[in-house]
């Protein structure tokens, strides 16, 4: 055997010197080919039984006169029993690529009979058909049972391929039968083979992926048998070449259609006279094909032909069951690892503690020369492995070039360049990301070594420079390839037990890693709900708000008055949100809900300006919201017409529950100035008396009695969630009316931080409002600084989070102008951050006018 060899260089990408990404051949158009093999001929016709084309070699097959011209009726070619056998036929095509056969059929009444198949291509009827081997239909037709009986013997799939090789070649009497294996190149490999004596065997030798053009590929995933007959025999040209529309005919169902020159050319370098190949499609995908090849010419009878076709159909299955219980012993083998790993990482120790644990449960089930895991900012290394450094150059760059599912490679510096540092003692990887779009990962290492590939022939061959015309391969001499500075090829196997094992690395993490890792990983989890969660409610509040919007418009008389009914109930959904938010989006305490919305009216005299009585509860967020606004409109009412607008005025609630576990909220104003019933329900009192019965399905009902307002309510149970912080004991709330101070020693120059101009805006018109001559604005923090270190102002409003800057360089240079200033946010938390910044205050937003007079008087 003719043996040369090549050595490929470690920085040259394999897959561009073997195969270009679109050859010559990759475009012809194959099916499109005009032309059928003269064993046979075609008939194409349209709805009407018209011929519309007929191949050159018809009238001598049926022994017409002539070729029958378009227009022809099937009826004066056919005799009435085989067209009626043939409509039969066209009338079962039960879905595209269909295709139905009738052999033994007599198509003139001459007594001759043919094996015909028809299907249906572009709309037209296409029927082709070949003399019937009527002594021998009955034998063949005899062998399906024995040939599935051998095929469903074998227990493995080198057995089934040695089978199937043996079976064909015994059927067909080609000279040599193979099967061929595509590999994830899409190159193939024969992996058995049967032969005649004298030839020399091709087992174990490689074929370019180019030696298969693409749309041959695709064709024969839809029709998977093709025989060539006669290497040097004349086409049957198909006449008129052009069907009905002025196109060529489609032949890729055709089982006579014609070859390309270039495959033709290829075949006879080969030494081949004839050629048949079944192809093997799993899962919709090529995984093979039997490929027989004969020195001389060649033809098995079609009904031979269709019993190797459904011995092909057998072999597929057989294979689909071989592979499927191999899978299911890989999964085994993986459940079995996963319950190790999880009983000896069901400890404290840490999963980056725990890598010896996990290399020595690896050890037999993934050959492999080292490994290193990377969790949290934690590296572990054993074995040839890159070191920490290196490995953390490649880190970032796993999971954005390599995804975030489990990846192969032999050579990993084919994907990350910088991984050539290392390749010397680790080149193949297998690398198993621990969480998305992050850094996390275990990654298994294979030292570099050298392996030779036997090609039939040098691949390089197989495409063509560009502007060349690509000539079919002459040679086909063994020919071995050495590859240097790659591992051993992961098996797919070996990577379906990593995709499991990174799976139960993943539950570990969640489960054991500290609290900061399982947080970053569940958060790359729930992204997508928490944004869809996000959305949702933004969408409900700003419903809410553009309906408070829309109704407080009409009990507006000014604009400052609809500017101030609005922004009151705007802060009161914020302040509820403020509580609901403080305990993750949880219950939250009525109790300081009331006394939230009621201290702005309690005077701090001896006198008890309102009372809380009873158990304090927690009402569900959905809930919280809707009494929010309630609570709101019944304080602003009374401080409006009721009780709170006289100094003796006060107000009782009381909370309890009913037998029923209900919530019962009782409000009593007394000491006010006399009631009565309004004239017109405006949106406020709508509000007080059906938001409660008609989102919670409560109850409401409120009296004007002279003596001042009463109102009942009553919250459905399913909206409690728990106690609150218990008894209330009856007191004066202690919080502090709006400030009357003076606004003499007002600051006259304030600098307000604000990256939404709405919002800057609205702020600046309050200031000059209250007072303020010189307000100004700035959005970040280049522009706040350069306004400092100019004109220091004597008080600043700074919005915490600027977009995508930090405030903290505005606070630091306030703090050494000696500017108070106070932090705007809309955040509830963290207050101990507002703190070390050194704010003065912490302004909630939204905010208003009335919240920043009350900084401004001690500014």
């Amino acid at each position: 055997m003719n043996i040369q060899t090549r050595t490929e260089n470690p920085g040259e990408d394999r897959a561009d010197t073997l195969t270009a990404k679109l050859t010559e051949c990759d475009r012809e158009a194959i099916h499109h080919i005009a032309a059928v093999q003269s064993f046979g001929g075609l008939i194409a016709a349209d709805a009407q039984g018209r011929v519309t084309n007929a191949s050159a070699n018809v009238a001598d097959l049926l022994g017409l006169e002539d070729v029958p011209a378009p227009g022809t009726a099937l009826s004066a070619i056919f005799a009435a029993p085989a067209l009626e056998r043939l409509t039969q036929a066209l009338a079962s095509l039960a879905e595209a690529d269909a295709l139905e056969r009738r052999f033994g059929v007599d198509l003139t009444g001459a007594g001759t009979t043919f094996d015909c198949a028809v299907h249906i291509s572009g709309g037209l009827s296409i029927i082709e058909f070949e003399p019937h081997a009527a002594h021998d239909f009955a034998d063949h037709i005899s062998m399906i049972v024995p040939v599935i009986a051998k095929l469903e013997q074998a227990t493995s799939v080198a057995a089934l391929c040695d089978t199937a090789a043996r079976l064909v070649r015994q059927m067909m009497g080609y000279d040599r039968v193979m099967v061929y294996r595509f590999h994830q190149d899409e190159s193939g490999e024969v992996i058995a083979e049967d032969l005649a004596d004298g030839q020399e065997p091709f087992k174990g030798l490689r074929y370019p992926a180019a030696d298969i053009p693409q749309q041959a590929r695709t064709l024969f995933r839809r029709n998977r048998f093709r025989i060539i007959a006669d290497m040097d025999s004349d086409a049957a040209a198909i006449m008129p070449a052009l069907g009905p529309d002025a196109q060529p005919l489609d032949l890729s169902m055709s089982m006579l259609r014609s070859h390309s020159p270039m495959h033709l050319a290829y075949m006879r370098n080969m030494g081949v006279g004839a050629s048949l190949a079944i192809a093997i499609v799993r899962h919709d995908r090529l995984w093979g094909m039997i490929s027989c090849h004969h020195r001389s010419a060649r033809l098995p009878p079609y009904s031979l032909r269709t019993v190797a076709e459904l011995l092909s159909q057998t072999f597929s299955l057989m294979l689909d069951r071989i592979l499927v219980a191999r899978a299911e012993q890989l999964r085994e083998r993986a459940r079995q690892l996963n319950d190790q790993l999880v009983l000896r990482l069901a400890g404290e120790v840490t999963l980056a503690d725990s890598l010896p644990m996990i290399e020595e449960l690896l050890r037999g089930t993934i050959a492999h020369d080292g490994v290193s895991l990377f969790v949290g900012g934690d590296f572990r290394a054993s074995g040839d492995t890159p070191d920490e450094a290196e490995f953390r150059t490649i880190a970032p760059l796993l999971a954005s070039t390599l995804g975030d599912a489990t990846h192969a490679s032999s050579r990993l510096a084919d994907q990350i360049p910088a991984a050539a540092a290392f390749a010397e003692r680790a080149a193949g990887a297998l690398v198993l990301p621990l969480s998305r779009g992050t850094r996390d990962s275990l990654v298994l290492w294979r030292r570099p070594g050298l392996h030779t590939i036997t090609w039939a022939g040098d691949p390089a061959k197989a495409a063509a420079a560009p502007g060349e015309r690509l000539q079919p391969r002459a040679s086909f001499a063994a020919w071995a390839e050495t590859v240097r500075g790659r591992s051993d090829d992961w098996t797919a196997e070996e990577c379906e037990i990593a995709a499991r094992l990174r799976r139960t690395l993943i539950e570990v993490i969640l489960r054991m890693s500290e609290e900061a890792a399982r947080e970053s990983v569940r958060a790359a989890e729930k992204q997508d709900l928490l944004i869809a969660e996000l959305n949702h409610r933004v969408r409900n509040i700003l419903g809410l708000i553009r309906a408070l919007v829309s109704q407080s418009a009409h009990e507006a008389l000014s604009v400052p008055g609809f500017a101030a009914v609005l922004g009151g109930r705007i802060a009161a959904l914020a302040a509820a949100q403020d509580n609901i938010t403080a305990k993750n989006w949880g219950p939250a305490s009525l109790a300081k809900l009331f006394e939230a919305e009621l201290a702005p009216y309690c005077d701090g005299s001896l006198h008890p300006r309102f009372r809380l009585l009873g158990d304090d509860v927690l009402v569900n967020p959905d809930a919280y919201t809707i009494l929010a606004l309630v609570v709101h409109e019944l304080s602003t009412n009374s401080a409006k017409y009721g009780s709170l607008s006289a100094h003796a005025g006060a107000v009782e609630v009381r909370l309890s529950r009913t037998a029923f576990g209900d919530l019962a909220i009782a409000w009593r104003e007394a000491g006010g100035p006399p009631v009565s019933a309004p004239l017109r329900q405006g949106f406020g009192s709508t509000i007080i008396t059906r938001t409660i019965p008609h989102n919670l399905l409560g109850k409401a009902d409120v009296r004007y009695n002279v003596t001042g307002l009463e109102a009942d309510f009553i919250v459905p149970a399913r909206f409690i969630a728990g106690a609150g912080r218990g008894r209330i004991a009856p007191r004066i709330n202690s919080a502090q009316p709006p400030p009357t101070e003076s606004m003499t020693d007002q600051p006259a120059q304030v600098l307000v931080v604000e990256d939404s101009i709405i919002i800057a805006l609205d702020t600046e018109e309050n200031l000059k409002r209250l007072g303020v001559a010189n307000v100004r604005l700035e959005s970040s923090v280049t522009g706040a600084l350069a306004a400092i270190a100019q004109d220091p102002p004597e008080f600043a409003i700074i919005d915490f989070n600027l977009g995508g800057e930090s405030s903290e360089p505005i606070a630091a240079a306030l703090r050494e102008a000696g500017v108070r200033f106070v932090l705007a946010t809309g955040y509830a938390e963290a207050a101990d951050e507002f703190e070390r910044m050194g704010a003065s205050a912490v302004l909630r937003k939204p905010y208003g006018m009335t919240e920043i007079e009350r900084l401004l008087i001690n500014a």
